[in-house]
């Protein structure tokens, strides 16, 4: 069953000559991974946004953006789960780590503050992250940058979502960092059905992780398509140039 069904979607904020995403449709299946692709400028963050409902007021939007998987309208936070490029712009800094994964529990899911904060607990530790007691207690600027990606992580899925959506969420860490946020990333899916759209210009790291890929370029779907096919016998010359650039293979 899909979760999500895009038709015909088109985004242009104001005052923009060109259109941040131009007809695109496409259907992501509930417990499925797909990776959205492209360069800088291609439209990826601005679908991530629409999805989640958080795109800015300037925006107008056309077509359409459907739920079949979902019983009642999709609830940022709480249906959708978001993970972006940099921590800094979804974590409070004045506040410790372990209350705003609380926070997210304690609104969505019913609990009591202290169950929210066992909860946040409990998600520091899947993050793999060490003395999830004491962590709690941290402050952003304490942690290094892939421990702030990881408590994003957790903050992001505190409410159980069905949809988490990572963009761009380890394009700002080293390579070893980015290894193993991608592990963890498919560890959490794997054993919680979630559906996972991960977003990145860098195909090879998304082929580590997805099921199919969708590709952009200038505000439009391009192709897409299980990643196995996509890899073997791209279509288009774009996903050609891509593959040849991050995995150093002729397609």
């Amino acid at each position: 069953m899909d979760l999500l069904r895009l038709g015909n979607l088109s985004v242009t904020y104001a005052r923009a000559q060109q259109p941040a995403l131009s007809d695109i449709s496409l259907d992501v299946a509930s417990g499925t991974r797909i990776g959205i692709i492209g360069e800088s400028g291609s439209g990826k963050s601005t679908l991530a946004q629409a999805v989640a409902g958080i795109l800015p007021r300037s925006a107008h939007v056309s077509g359409k953006i459907e739920w079949p998987g979902l019983t009642s309208p999709p609830v940022s936070g709480r249906d959708v789960g978001m993970v972006f490029q940099d921590p800094s712009t979804s974590l409070d800094p004045v506040m410790a780590v372990g209350a705003q994964i609380a926070e997210v529990a304690y609104t969505h899911l019913g609990l009591t503050w202290r169950q929210a904060h066992a909860r946040s607990v409990e998600l520091i530790g899947k993050m793999q992250l060490p003395n999830p007691e004491q962590l709690a207690g941290a402050y952003p600027h304490q942690l290094s940058g892939g421990q702030r990606q990881r408590i994003a992580i957790a903050a992001a899925i505190a409410a159980e979502p069905k949809l988490l959506i990572a963009d761009e969420a380890t394009s700002a860490l080293d390579t070893i960092v980015q290894a193993d946020i991608v592990k963890l990333l498919d560890g959490l899916v794997r054993n919680s059905g979630m559906t996972l759209i991960f977003i990145s210009h860098d195909i090879a790291l998304a082929s580590q992780l997805v099921d199919r890929i969708a590709v952009f370029l200038n505000a439009t779907l391009v192709e897409v398509g299980d990643t196995d096919a996509i890899l073997r016998k791209p279509k288009t010359r774009y996903t050609r140039t891509l593959i040849e650039a991050h995995l150093g293979i002729e397609a």
